[in-house]
């Protein structure tokens, strides 16, 4: 479904990635591990055009992405879920998720706001609530609420459960695991490798902007090297 090759991604005349190869197939769950500073964001804001990629290729269901504005991107099948958030804080919670509603690949059963409700029950109590009024686990499961109000193919999501508390991680885990089994794709980012291990289909590990180590969630936990040196403190 996507496939990079080759990206490089630069920031003036500092390079931040360094020829990225990546894949993700239909209904695949992949993440992207990396100590901070390692391209993991940059590497998910060329995909979705708010970098401009230098070079190499993005291809999503056969269509290059590189060159895209975001907005196109997005109308293609791939909904974000972005670092920190950013929902409307002066919107309530029931016109966040509006605001973003669509369906332009025509999905049979499209995502509504009841659908996300029953996804994410704690919301259903704060539809009137403005949107700098949640908490911060509230804001991050409206955050994905909203993505998947697009209706995407691919959900990417960059630092996932990032200043949660475990509780409310756990409740994000629980609904991606739903998310997947309808056979949507997900690219993750998060730092809780235990818990993304558990539902990823294969993994890969960013180090300086290049991808070092890829393979699957059993061979990730028994090479004690990748962990200790790509993902060790």
């Amino acid at each position: 479904m996507l496939k990079i090759s080759g990206l490089t991604t630069h920031y003036g005349s500092s390079q931040a990635l360094f020829g990225i190869d990546l894949e993700i197939g239909t209904g695949e769950v992949a993440t992207l591990l990396g100590r901070n500073g390692m391209g993991k964001s940059t590497t998910i804001n060329s995909i979705m055009g708010i970098v401009t990629a230098s070079g190499g290729s993005i291809t999503f269901d056969g269509q290059e992405l590189v060159g895209h504005a975001s907005f196109k991107t997005a109308n293609l099948g791939l909904g974000l879920v972005p670092e920190g958030r950013q929902i409307f804080p002066n919107l309530t919670m029931l016109e966040n998720l509006i605001a973003t509603a669509s369906n332009h690949l025509g999905v049979p059963d499209p995502w509504t706001t009841d659908r996300v409700f029953d996804l994410f029950p704690e919301l259903a109590t704060r539809k009137s609530s403005m949107g700098n009024l949640l908490s911060g686990g509230e804001q991050q499961m409206l955050a994905i609420g909203r993505a998947l109000m697009t209706n995407p193919k691919l959900l990417i999501l960059d630092e996932a459960t990032e200043g949660l508390a475990p509780l409310v991680r756990q409740k994000i885990w629980d609904a991606l695991n739903l998310v997947a089994r309808e056979n949507m794709a997900i690219l993750v980012v998060d730092k809780n490798l235990k818990d993304l291990l558990k539902i990823a289909n294969r993994n890969y590990i960013i180090q300086r902007g290049k991808i070092v180590w890829n393979g699957t969630s059993d061979a990730l936990r028994q090479d004690r090297d990748a962990l200790h040196n790509y993902l060790g403190v």
